[in-house]
């Protein structure tokens, strides 16, 4: 039957960027698509496909252990608040995030891992479908950063750095050297619109990784969106990881950055 590959898709690009590089690699993927996230007009070309609620894990067990795929990837996002909303999640599911009170989302999908594995399904890591994603150190506007964007990412970034290292985000959104805002449970895009809020006109985003990744578990990542997303707060910057975390859409996205004044720097 070939290579499998089984993917849990959920929100954004990844799921159809990953079925696409591994497609390329020789894989058959066999998607269990999650309702009310994954994108169903774009799911219509997958060949193997089914639709399971968010919280119905054995499921998407049996149905990856049925199609023969025993690696599979966690592939998009979920909204991390569905873990208090108990009536989208079944009982089984229910018991498996209950065994302890830690709901960060890492603790999550570590939980989730853990449980797939026991069901010797394999959870791998996504990079290496997504490398040529990814962005070396430099400007990659032709908008150059000012000195006060500078000096926002230079603080940005540590403070980001260490946020990210407790779990608790991944995003800080800087203004005249103040922090107006840290990335929580609502994500990157949001954490930039309640900035622009805040704040108005002239944020800096920086966006870092934490020291010990683990990309199976969560794989921060920037695109279209996330400059879509700093055109709506009127912002001035954004600063990503160099080679840390896939750029999606980046042509689009430095295009739309460029036609507002807004700079992207990959640190």
């Amino acid at each position: 039957m070939g290579k499998r590959l089984g993917l849990i898709a959920s929100s954004g690009e990844i799921p159809f960027l990953i079925q696409e590089k591994a497609k390329e690699q020789g894989y058959t993927c066999v998607v269990a698509a999650i309702k009310g996230h994954a994108a169903r007009t774009a799911m219509k070309a997958v060949e193997r496909i089914q639709w399971f609620d968010v919280g119905d894990i054995n499921g998407i067990v049996s149905y990856f252990k049925a199609q023969e795929a025993s690696e599979i990837i966690f592939a998009g996002k979920i909204d991390p608040k569905v873990i208090y909303d108990k009536k989208k999640i079944d009982p089984n599911t229910l018991h498996i995030l209950d065994e302890g009170i830690d709901k960060r989302p890492t603790s999550v999908i570590q939980k989730l891992i853990n449980f797939f594995e026991k069901k010797d399904l394999s959870v791998v890591d996504p990079t290496p479908f997504l490398f040529s994603f990814y962005c070396e150190e430099g400007v990659l506007t032709e908008t150059q950063p000012s000195q006060n964007c500078r000096a926002d990412i230079a603080l940005g970034w540590d403070i980001a750095k260490n946020i990210a290292d407790a779990d608790i985000g991944q995003t800080v959104v800087v203004k005249d050297r103040a922090i107006v805002a840290v990335e929580g449970m609502e994500g990157t895009d949001e954490a930039i619109k309640r900035a622009g809020g805040l704040a108005g006109k002239g944020t800096t985003v920086v966006k870092v990784s934490r020291k010990n990744q683990d990309p199976r578990i969560d794989l921060p990542a920037v695109g279209l969106t996330t400059v879509q997303s700093l055109v709506e707060a009127e912002g001035s910057g954004l600063c990503i990881e160099a080679g840390r975390m896939p750029f999606f859409q980046r042509q689009e996205a430095v295009s739309l950055a460029d036609a507002h004044g807004i700079t992207i720097v990959a640190k």
